[in-house]
């Protein structure tokens, strides 16, 4: 292969991921204004500056285009690292860090999550793009069992108080009252995952410090 015919190759090559980039982009920006339901792929194109066919040719369906959105967007907006919680000895130590941590991620992330989580139900297309975060959170509440009893099989009373506890939407409730700070939010959610811990009958109750 000729050095020209390399150029011209690694030339559209790059051009063509530039062009994806510019559609991933315009739609993550339009699902955090107006929402997944709202967007349409003639605002995507129009957003990106190309015709829509290529967004097409790009993304054949809407599955693609949330995927390479999730993925695009969880990259510029990384999750709390699991890592310094499993360091964390104490449970009830490493639940308050932890629901810190992911409530100040969902003040940074709200009106991305806020509209993702009210099209959810609309836009079946976007599951498959949430399953790598939904896998996290259930990473999470294995972590943040541990030392409280470990995880049951069904889950049960603890884990249902954790996952709770983790939810955007269980934090978006509580941010939304003026007299909540993050710190309340953090105790009371805690308050409800202790009580959790001490009415299960496959464990006994933790005292916090």
């Amino acid at each position: 292969m000729s050095s020209r015919r390399q150029y011209t190759l690694k030339k559209r090559a790059e051009e063509m991921a530039e062009t994806r980039r510019r559609i991933t982009e315009a739609a993550v920006d339009l699902h955090g204004t107006v929402g997944p339901a709202r967007t349409t792929w003639s605002a995507v194109a129009e957003r990106a500056g190309v015709e829509r066919h290529t967004v097409y040719r790009h993304f054949p369906t809407e599955a693609d285009l949330f995927g390479a959105c999730s993925a695009h967007y969880f990259a510029a907006h990384p999750l709390p690292d699991l890592e310094p919680w499993r360091a964390i000895p104490d449970p009830t130590e490493r639940l308050a860090r932890a629901l810190d941590d992911i409530y100040r991620f969902y003040e940074w992330t709200e009106p991305m999550f806020a509209n993702v989580w009210r099209d959810l139900e609309f836009v079946d297309a976007l599951r498959p793009g949430l399953a790598p975060f939904l896998g996290y959170l259930a990473q999470a509440t294995e972590i943040l069992a541990t030392g409280f009893g470990g995880c049951g099989e069904p889950p049960g009373l603890l884990e249902a108080a954790i996952e709770h506890g983790l939810d955007f939407r269980t934090w978006r409730s509580l941010a939304a009252r003026d007299c909540v700070t993050r710190t309340d939010a953090v105790r009371l959610v805690a308050a409800l995952v202790q009580e959790a811990a001490a009415a299960s009958p496959t464990r006994g109750s933790v005292s916090s410090k």
